[in-house]
């Protein structure tokens, strides 16, 4: 499990990210360590799903991510997948997790899972024990599900994608 400003690697991926089983390597940096050409990184994996991809014009720098840490999976030079983890009292009154991503060459390899476990992981390090909620898109509901994230509320629009928040506790 990684730590603050660590890196580690996994020399052989138990979820098969690729029939090779290439080394990966996994980041978890506050915003103020991001290196620029991880920062470039991290933005371009970002635009490319969240507005290309999705087709969904908005807002992305927020003003969250200098008061977050930055969970990167890494396949060989490639950001492979990539978790935002915001602290309680920033995004909702407890800890987050968001702009959970897996670039398009990853997904179906287990990238996903791997992330959002190593997410849960580093919440818990970061910010203690206590509730993890986040703001899921909706037919990301069953995966979010499969991590013991509980949905609670309505469903809502977010940028004309719906969500539903969920809580794990």
């Amino acid at each position: 499990m990684a730590t603050k400003n660590s890196c580690h690697k996994i020399p052989q991926c138990k979820l098969m990210l690729s029939a090779s089983s290439p080394e990966i390597s996994i980041q978890c940096v506050p915003f103020d360590s991001l290196t620029p050409q991880q920062l470039y990184t991290i933005i371009q994996l970002r635009n490319a799903v969240f507005v290309v991809e999705q087709n969904c014009v908005f807002q992305d720098a927020d003003g969250k991510d200098p008061y977050c840490h930055h969970l990167m999976i890494w396949h060989k030079s490639e950001l492979a997948a990539y978790a935002r983890l915001v602290p309680p009292g920033v995004s909702y009154e407890y800890m987050s997790i968001g702009r959970v991503i897996s670039s398009g060459s990853m997904r179906r390899m287990g990238a996903g899972k791997l992330l959002m476990k190593e997410a849960i992981n580093q919440c818990k390090l970061l910010f203690g024990e206590g509730l993890i909620k986040i703001g899921a898109q909706l037919y990301l509901k069953e995966f979010y599900s499969s991590f013991g994230f509980e949905a609670i509320g309505d469903i809502y629009l977010e940028d004309d994608i719906e969500h539903i928040h969920m809580i794990k506790k």
